[in-house]
């Protein structure tokens, strides 16, 4: 779940255990035929969750998954032991299933075999009504007067046996869960926004897996600060060599050697194993204990012909240049950039919601950059074919409209003496 810490002195009651208590992990075929059987007798919507160990695995796969629905206890599945949860797709039904931040969570549900029907989303419900707060714990607070543990969010749940304070901490991210759905349903309706609500919810239902980075390796943290090719390649063939290494022994990359380390030696650029060994973020007893592994690799790098070298700067993406470019490259789409934030940032303070969720920052910096013309109707097919929803389009594109005829009648207006 996603976590924030909760107000230095708060009166929330805490929540410490389920009301039925903490069940046994499911982790055999049988109990898990049983546990369908259970949910199936049951109706309403199932509050669900899944545990991952993102920063001692490789990958993000989901080692726990916790259900709750109305007339069960809840149910701890162990999907290391159980990779096969479709059984479970004829016993939930077409019920709505309950998440807090479904994003994080149903990738991993589908890798599991799981297809909701349909989906509601208590993190996204609380930023679609303005709360400051959206982390499960404060909303918790915020709505319900509860406290949740936070303490056990970023542990390796591969662990087997699972500590039983784990598991108390998992199944008590589905014990209100469902109970916060309705309330939220009721801020939503109150609010005009359950309609915009439904058509997020299905859009993070829908959304496709994101295409693979080009050049993920880029991505190295104070990478940035590589300024030469021969840094680059450095940095490549570590970021590369680490993440099959990763890949080859399930563990989180992070773990195998730190960024810091791979633009240290960038950075250093050592023509010996003894450099490097000198070098500050190499000289830790388990770092300089793995530099004979990694030195080759920096070796090749460094041997690598200049036609071979990374070049200085990433691929070029389908988008527009960054915005400070686009006084001096297109004035007049900075024209329409700078009045679109203007309306833009009215309609968030009228509808209390972020920007990013009104509409992408994205979709909208490049309806600025690439209009040519054809007012309202334009914009809005624009933004259709950027993933906008209905409800973002009839909310943005008459502002937009606006906004780019306020930059065009700027432009055409005599300069000011």
């Amino acid at each position: 779940m996603t976590a924030e810490d909760a107000p230095a002195e708060s009166t929330a009651t805490p929540l410490t255990e389920p009301a039925g208590g903490v069940p046994d992990v499911i982790d055999t075929p049988e109990a898990l035929a049983q546990m369908a059987e259970e949910f199936a007798r049951a109706s309403g919507p199932i509050a669900a969750d899944a545990e991952r160990a993102s920063g001692f695995r490789y990958g993000q796969a989901t080692y726990l998954a916790q259900f709750k629905r109305a007339g069960t206890s809840i149910a701890l599945v162990d999907t290391d032991a159980l990779p096969d949860l479709s059984i479970l797709n004829d016993a939930f039904g077409d019920a709505e299933w309950v998440f807090h931040a479904a994003s994080q969570d149903l990738p991993g549900m589908y890798e599991l075999g799981l297809t909701p029907a349909s989906v509601f989303d208590t993190e996204l419900a609380a930023r679609l009504l303005g709360w400051p707060k959206v982390g499960l714990a404060a909303v918790v607070e915020r709505e319900l007067g509860l406290a949740l543990a936070k303490e056990h969010s970023a542990q390796d749940w591969s662990t087997r046996p699972l500590p039983h304070d784990w598991l108390v901490y998992a199944a008590l991210d589905v014990e209100v869960l469902l109970e916060l759905r309705d309330a939220m349903h009721g801020h939503l309706e109150a609010a005009g926004k359950l309609e915009w609500a439904k058509q997020e919810f299905e859009a993070v239902r829908t959304a496709p897996a994101p295409p693979p980075r080009v050049d993920p390796w880029r991505r190295t943290s104070g990478s940035h600060a590589i300024r030469d090719q021969r840094g680059l390649a450095i940095v490549k063939a570590l970021w590369e060599a680490r993440e099959k290494e990763a890949q080859r022994r399930d563990m989180s990359p992070g773990r195998l050697l730190r960024d810091r380390a791979i633009v240290a030696a960038a950075q250093a650029q050592p023509a010996s194993l003894d450099a490097l060994t000198e070098v500050g973020e190499w000289r830790s007893r388990g770092t300089k204990r793995a530099a004979p592994r990694w030195y080759p690799v920096i070796e090749k790098a460094m041997a690598l012909p200049e036609s071979k070298l990374p070049s200085k700067r990433g691929p070029r993406g389908d988008g527009p240049p960054q915005p400070r470019m686009w006084k001096d490259k297109r004035p007049e789409a900075n024209a329409r950039l700078t009045c679109a934030k203007e309306r833009i940032a009215a309609l968030v303070d009228k509808h209390e919601i972020p920007a990013e969720n009104l509409l992408q920052p994205d979709a909208m910096r490049r309806c600025c950059w690439e209009y040519r013309g054809g007012g309202e109707a334009e914009i809005r097919a624009f933004l259709a074919g950027r993933g906008a929803r209905a409800w973002q389009i009839d909310l943005t594109a008459p502002e937009l409209a606006q906004a780019f005829s306020d930059a065009e009648q700027l432009s055409d207006s005599p300069a000011s003496p």
